[in-house]
């Protein structure tokens, strides 16, 4: 019998551009807009700038042609240091994508891969989206197979992210289905990512991308020159989820392939924030929206959340970074509260102010069964509002903005990433627009060109 990986690595390399309906190839351009916002977000950030340091000293510097664009730094590289600066880059900010049921980022490990090879190799656009699709379907349906045990401990985009980008990179580089699932063995045996960084603000998380997307476009490219990994990394007696789950489950690998498509089940993000926070702060502005409340007016809030909620966000009582704040429940909802967006600039300027602090402090997450029992595939956010007055209030949201049923439309992804990269210095205005404005017709392009990295006051000619 076929195995279900086999059958993962054949659908990932027979993939072609006309089997994609029309509506999924949309959302992954949609998707491609949404994820350059958050790489050119990711310019000044410590942590990336590190990486994209280590890239540029390691990694042979090369012009356009023959090398792939490292976004934060304007220069080209090998399509390998280029997908890791990149997907370090695009995934600081907390603006990135996330598939509901895997809890996984998908963009952030696929599209640093996709852009990288498709630049260097000279590939369509039409080519980059479909190993873009590739990408997001085999690294969706890994992180729904490994389970909620895994995403406890580790961090599933770090983990099912090198899959993913192993089958972009795959199909890319033309592989067929025995060499794909060749890529696969040799993407899961170096996946990794654990969730401790969060207790000390640690800068892992970064690195989990970073090394995903690399890792991933290694194994693959290693396969094509006959390079072997394990048939059965995934589902094998000593393969990633004898190590790293207690609740697998097989069937999610060959999950209607080809007719379910896992990539538009996938949510935008409209807060700065770990996902997790977002359906309470939904569901925080409902009530504040309703009621008329002023953050004064409110005595206490309790988040009504899934157990991942609390595993991920748990740890982290008193943030000591900004990037740490991202995962404080009560910063926000604090943030949510006083200024309609846990945004940013928000976050900047002001979570450690001692308003945001005080209401922080007041807020406490407790497991709700009915939003415990819907998660991973559903997010709902509940809060309970205790008012100075003595009031108590509930609020209800069961669909986050960003989730499918509750999306972005084009022109706020193009505003999203337009404001990103104006906080960021990554890009001015004018080349941003342009940049959004081309890629919009990614789907025409005979080749994939520099999005940023060319002279100032050049046309985007992809």
């Amino acid at each position: 019998m076929t195995s279900r990986t086999a059958e993962l690595a054949a659908f990932a390399a027979g993939l072609t551009f006309e089997s994609i309906p029309p509506a999924v190839v949309q959302k992954a351009e949609d998707l491609l807009v949404d994820w350059f916002g958050s790489a050119v977000a990711g310019k000044g950030s410590r942590p990336v700038e590190t990486i994209a340091d280590f890239a540029s000293s390691m990694g042979p510097a090369q012009g356009p042609d023959g090398g792939a664009e490292l976004l934060v730094r304007r220069s080209f590289t090998s399509p390998y240091f280029a997908a890791m600066a990149n997907a370090a880059a695009s995934h600081v900010a907390e603006q990135d994508d996330v598939h509901n049921g895997s809890v996984f980022h998908p963009a952030t490990v696929v599209f640093p891969v996709a852009l990288a090879l498709a630049q260097a190799r000279g590939a369509s656009g039409r080519q980059l989206l479909a190993a873009a699709v590739a990408g997001y379907e085999v690294g969706i349906r890994v992180g729904e197979f490994l389970g909620r045990s895994h995403y406890k401990v580790f961090h599933t985009t770090g983990t099912a992210g090198t899959l993913a980008a192993a089958a972009t990179a795959g199909h890319l580089l033309g592989l067929d289905a025995a060499r794909m699932r060749h890529a696969f063995g040799s993407a899961g045996t170096q996946a990794a990512g654990l969730w401790e960084f969060l207790r000390t603000a640690a800068d892992s998380k970064q690195l989990h991308t970073a090394h995903a997307a690399a890792a991933g476009l290694m194994a693959a490219w290693i396969a094509k020159d006959g390079f072997t990994g394990a048939a059965e990394i995934l589902e094998g007696p000593q393969g990633m989820a004898a190590g790293m789950s207690s609740d697998a489950d097989p069937s999610r690998l060959d999950d209607r392939l080809g007719t379910r498509w896992a990539l538009a089940e996938t949510s935008f993000k409209y807060h700065a924030s770990c996902r997790h926070t977002h359906p309470a702060a939904d569901a925080l502005l409902q009530v504040m929206q309703r009621d008329t409340l002023n953050p004064e007016d409110i005595e206490r809030v309790v988040a009504r959340v899934h157990q991942g909620a609390i595993d991920v966000l748990g740890p982290v009582k008193h943030p000591a970074s900004v990037h740490q704040s991202k995962f404080s429940m009560g910063t926000v909802l604090a943030l949510a509260a006083r200024f309609g967006h846990a945004g940013l600039r928000e976050f900047d300027e002001h979570y450690l102010d001692a308003p945001t602090q005080a209401l922080r402090d007041r807020v406490t997450m407790e497991l709700d069964p009915e939003v415990d029992a819907a998660y991973p595939q559903r997010w709902i956010g509940k809060v309970e509002v205790h008012t100075r007055n003595g009031r108590v209030l509930h609020g209800r949201i069961d669909d986050p903005k960003g989730d499918p049923g509750n999306t972005l439309s084009r022109d706020e992804i193009t505003a999203k990433a337009l404001q990103l990269a104006a906080w960021s210095g990554g890009a001015d205005a004018r080349e941003m627009r342009a940049a959004v404005d081309a890629l919009w017709l990614v789907a025409r392009w005979p080749r994939v060109g520099p999005l940023l990295a060319r002279a100032p006051g050049a046309p985007h000619k992809p």
